[in-house]
C-alpha cells in the first residue's frame, strides 16, 4: 500500500501518512510510521507521539513496497520456498530457524499468516524488487486448493487437531509437482539461505536511507518478527559474525542470484573493518 500514492488523493498531503501495526496488535509492540513523499515533519511527530501514547514502540520508515519490517522478511519466506522446491522438508526449514532463535519456522509462519495474505503481499514485494526475488508456484497451488493455513485447517499443515500443524499427505503431493530436486541439504546451508537474504536486503534499506540508522532495523525485526533479541537484531548478528565472514559466506551462494550479492555498503564495512 503505497502511501506516497494513496497521498495523491487527499487534499493536504503534508497530513497524510502511514501507522502500520503488527499482528496481533494487542501483543505486538512495534508500529511503522511511514512518511510519504510530502509527509510532513508536524504530522510524523504527531504519529510518532500518538504510537507511544498507546504504549507501541514507533519506527518512522519511509515510503517503499514492504515498508521496514515486511520487505526484509519476504526474502526469507520466499527462500523458504525456493529450498522446499530444491528438497528441504518443511521440518528441517523450521527446525533450522527455530535452532537459530526464531519464535517459529517460516512454514509454520506462512500457515499462521494464511498463505492468501503470504501470497498477494508477496507479490507486491517481489515485483517490486524482482532482480532478487525468485518466482515460485507453490503458494499460488495451495491457495487455490484452498489451503490457506491455519484459518482454513490446512495449509504446508495440516490443523485438524488444533494449533499444532501436523504432516500432510494431501500437501505433500502438490509439492511433488514443484520439486527440481531431491538433495539433503545441511542445516548449516539452511540457516544461511534462509538469514543471509535478509541481511542484504536490510543493507539495501539503510543505503536508500528508509530509516534513520541501523538500530532501527535490528529493533524493528525484534519486535516485528520476534528475530532472536539475543542476537541483537540481523545487523548486530552480522557484525558479531564479522563482515568479512559474512562476505565470504555469501560467496558460496552468489550464484544463487542478486539476493546474495553484497551490497557496496558491506563491502565498504568490510574492507575498513567496520561493522
Amino acid at each position: 500500500i503505497s502511501i506516497t500514492r494513496m497521498a495523491k488523493s487527499w487534499p493536504k498531503p503534508e497530513n497524510f501518512a502511514g501507522m502500520h501495526f503488527f499482528n496481533p496488535v494487542d501483543r505486538m509492540q512495534l508500529v511503522e510510521v511511514i512518511r510519504g513523499e510530502k509527509t510532513s515533519d508536524e504530522t510524523t511527530a504527531t504519529l510518532v507521539a500518538l504510537a507511544k501514547q498507546i504504549g507501541k514502540t514507533p519506527i518512522v520508515v519511509k515510503d517503499c513496497p514492504g515498508f521496514l519490517v515486511n520487505r526484509i522478511l519476504f526474502p526469507y519466506l520466499n527462500e523458504s520456498l525456493v529450498l522446499l522446491e530444491e528438497g528441504a522438508g518443511t521440518r528441517e526449514l523450521d527446525k533450522a530457524a527455530l535452532a537459530f532463535g526464531m519464535p517459529m519456522g517460516p512454514v509454520t509462519l506462512n500457515d499462521v499468516v494464511g498463505l492468501d495474505t503470504a501470497l498477494y503481499a508477496g507479490k507486491v514485494v517481489n515485483t517490486a524488487f524482482a532482480d532478487r526475488a525468485v518466482e515460485s508456484k507453490l503458494l499460488d497451488d495451495l491457495v487455490a486448493a484452498g489451503r490457506l493455513g491455519q484459518k482454513s485447517g490446512a495449509g504446508f499443515y495440516a490443523y485438524a487437531k488444533g494449533p499444532r500443524g501436523t504432516d500432510d499427505p494431501a500437501f505433500a503431493a502438490i509439492l511433488e509437482k514443484h520439486r527440481k530436486g531431491t538433495r539433503q541439504i545441511r542445516a548449516e546451508e539452511l540457516t544461511d539461505r534462509l538469514f543471509l537474504p535478509m541481511l542484504t536486503e536490510a543493507s539495501r534499506i539503510l543505503e536508500e536511507g528508509i530509516v534513520r540508522e541501523p538500530a532501527d532495523v535490528d529493533m524493528g525485526l525484534i519486535l516485528g518478527i520476534g528475530f532472536p533479541a539475543h542476537k541483537g537484531g540481523i545487523l548486530r548478528w552480522a557484525d558479531n559474525l564479522g563482515l568479512p565472514k559474512v562476505l565470504e559466506k555469501l560467496k558460496t551462494y552468489e550464484k544463487l542470484g542478486a539476493r546474495f550479492t553484497p551490497t557496496p555498503l558491506m563491502k565498504k564495512l568490510a574492507a575498513e573493518g567496520k561493522g
